[in-house]
């Protein structure tokens, strides 16, 4: 019988925790570590993978992502041994994704050579800039030159290469965005990821603006410019904006985070990995231990996980509704309906239509450029009794 997540799919994300340096603006699960012994860390992945392997047998693999941190201070090996053990234990679907998020401070032909012939297909760069100037006040270790040449390397050895630039940055205005974004566009190969700067809670920018520091930031206005702006170069270039903060060619999207958005099954391998998996039926979160050291020693006692807990259906709702509207090709409502236990209010559909922010035609509902702006808001409007 067919189940909910395959609709969506099945993908294995690998969390590499360790840094070079730790970014300002940074609230991911990251460190930076003198020395990392990476065989010790390959025994604990593998037998975290093979627990997985008993509790979801003979299912295709769509997709596999190392993120991080900074992935691409693995050695190849590592990797590869990652990947190996995977499509052992899983049927690899024919056409994998297999990515591998890497910063151009870190790239190295030979090493990106190792990566290529461990199965590695497909890289992410993350660039998050083309001024020098910004590249300094975001707390990066490389410069432009660094990651045009870590480009130029990527594209040697990959045929789908990715990158991150970040706006709404410090003291940015809108044509320099404009400037920025039309070269980057001249340079991409097939996908973009371009995000919005946020001050999450936690970071060092966040205690930075606390002190009265962090000056220059871009108003609301100025941002929600800045995000339209984005749309509109982008889809003029080709790159369809198939995601809030994702652009492509068609066919080029990132399979592996549609595995996310389309609300598939996914495990989370390594410190603070989540994911979603589903056993008989029922739906299940899980949340690996953050700090790696822990992490490392529970993984080889077989107690990696902090949570693995049933999901409600009620926790689900808004879980699919928050990932698929993310999405241009946005909702499948009778999916929808049938994880709710009953339909969206047809009544809200076209209140929040006839304001312009979602849309409805073929049995899906999607968010409009404009609904995307206040996704949460529309989200909250659609669940409300």
């Amino acid at each position: 019988m067919t189940e909910d997540w395959q609709a969506g799919g099945f993908g294995l994300y690998v969390h590499w925790p360790f840094c070079e340096a730790k970014c300002p603006y940074c609230d991911f699960n990251s460190h930076v570590r003198a020395e990392v012994d990476q065989s010790r860390w390959l025994r604990a992945y593998l037998r975290d993978l093979d627990r997985y392997a008993e509790r979801l047998p003979g299912r295709v693999l769509n997709s596999i992502f190392f993120g991080g941190g900074t992935p691409s201070l693995m050695k190849p090996e590592v990797v590869s041994a990652i990947i190996e053990r995977a499509c052992q234990i899983w049927t690899p679907a024919n056409d994998i994704e297999i990515s591998l998020e890497a910063n151009p401070g870190s790239v190295e032909a030979e090493r990106f050579a190792g990566f290529a012939q461990a199965g590695v297909n497909r890289v992410s760069l993350g660039v998050q800039s083309l001024r020098d100037d910004d590249l300094r006040r975001l707390g990066r270790i490389h410069t432009v030159a660094e990651a045009i040449r870590a480009f130029e390397i990527a594209r040697a050895h990959f045929t789908r290469v990715s990158f991150d630039l970040i706006y709404a940055r410090q003291d940015q205005t809108l044509a320099d965005w404009r400037q920025e974004l039309s070269e980057a566009l001249a340079l991409a190969v097939d996908h973009l990821s371009l995000y919005q700067l946020t001050i999450e809670p936690g970071t060092i920018f966040s205690q930075r603006r606390a002190k009265g520091g962090l000056r220059g930031l871009p108003s609301e206005d100025l941002a929600a410019d800045m995000y339209e702006l984005t749309q509109e170069l982008c889809g003029a270039a080709g790159f369809n904006p198939y995601e809030v903060s994702n652009h492509a060619r068609p066919g080029a999207e990132s399979r592996h985070n549609l595995v996310y958005w389309r609300y598939g099954d996914y495990i989370g391998l390594g410190p603070g990995a989540h994911g979603r998996i589903t056993m008989n039926g029922i739906r299940y979160e899980t949340e690996a231990w953050s700090d790696p050291e822990q992490w490392l020693s529970l993984a080889e006692s077989d107690k990696s996980l902090k949570i693995f807990d049933k999901l409600k259906y009620t926790d689900q709702v808004p879980e699919h509704l928050l990932m698929g509207l993310r999405l241009t090709e946005g909702v499948d409502l009778n999916r929808h309906a049938a994880l709710a236990r009953k339909p969206l209010s047809q009544s809200k559909l076209e209140d929040l239509s006839r304001l312009g922010l979602l849309q409805v035609r073929n049995g899906r509902v999607s968010a409009t450029s404009g609904g995307r702006l206040i996704l949460n808001r529309v989200i909250a409007e659609l669940l409300e009794d």
